[in-house]
């Protein structure tokens, strides 16, 4: 089947699925349009042909795709239309979340045809895959972009290929409270920068240096928007943490590609 319309969509906090799912469509052909959901969500339905292919990304936060990005998604329908997912986790483990993104993906109408999860910096711990995606993750997203693209090409309904299966369980796993929020330093401008663009509306404008913890999910969006570099994560449990951290996840993992 021959696709003429490219979809990107995908929240990326510190820009880094952004980038993955741009290399995947970067080796496609076709008319391409982005939707980024990071802390937006579309007004009305957007609902896609035979004739279009949906490229989805999503961060793995605590084993799972970011709860928040959830109403987002649902705008996007298909009508057994094509589908490439994506996940992007911080060198430690994706869990359930490829799993989760597939039956939400599918759900709304769309056949998952390939399934990815790659690897990046860790966005709270970032000595955690560090500079990564690299380049040898770079030759592979670009290789499991050309099998998928290659796949859709030879296949005249895309119904008809048989049903992928990413690891992961459900009901799926229940994520922690994770007790570590970025917040601001003296050098805060208190320009509004991360008030507006922080997804979960956890930083009020009249407190940008605060973090409300009960609202955080700790994706580090303040952190790579502040043009002072005045929102960090730090104290003594994040410092242990870190360290430990380090430890058990340091080991280097390599991409997951599934068709």
């Amino acid at each position: 089947m021959k696709i003429e319309n490219i979809n990107l969509v995908y929240f990326s906090a510190t820009n880094t699925t952004r980038r993955v799912v741009r290399h995947i469509a970067e080796q496609m052909q076709g008319s391409k349009k982005e939707y980024n959901i990071t802390g937006t969500t579309p007004e009305t339905e957007i609902v896609m042909g035979s004739s279009d292919l949906l490229v989805v990304g999503m961060p793995v936060y605590s084993g799972r795709i970011p709860a928040i990005a959830l109403p987002a998604l649902g705008k996007f329908k298909g009508n057994g239309t094509p589908a490439v997912i994506v996940c992007v986790y911080g060198n430690r483990d994706y869990d359930d979340a490829l799993l989760e993104l597939k039956d939400v993906v599918e759900a709304n109408g769309f056949k998952v045809v390939s399934a990815g999860a790659f690897i990046a910096q860790h966005s709270i711990f970032p000595k955690v895959g560090l500079n990564r995606p690299d380049e040898k993750d770079l030759e592979l997203i670009k290789e499991f972009a050309d099998k998928s693209t290659a796949l859709i090409a030879v296949t005249s309904d895309v119904s008809a290929l048989p049903e992928i299966t990413p690891k992961g369980n459900r009901p799926y796993k229940v994520p922690g409270n994770l007790p570590l929020q970025p917040k601001g330093s003296k050098q805060c401008t208190e320009c509004g920068t991360c008030v507006k663009q922080c997804p979960a509306q956890a930083i009020a404008l009249e407190t940008p240096r605060k973090t409300d913890k009960s609202k955080c999910i700790s994706c580090g969006r303040c952190i790579t928007v502040c043009p002072e570099n005045a929102r960090n994560y730090g104290g003594f449990i994040y410092k242990m943490a870190g360290a430990m951290f380090l430890r058990s996840f340091s080991a280097r993992k390599e991409p997951t590609i599934i068709m």
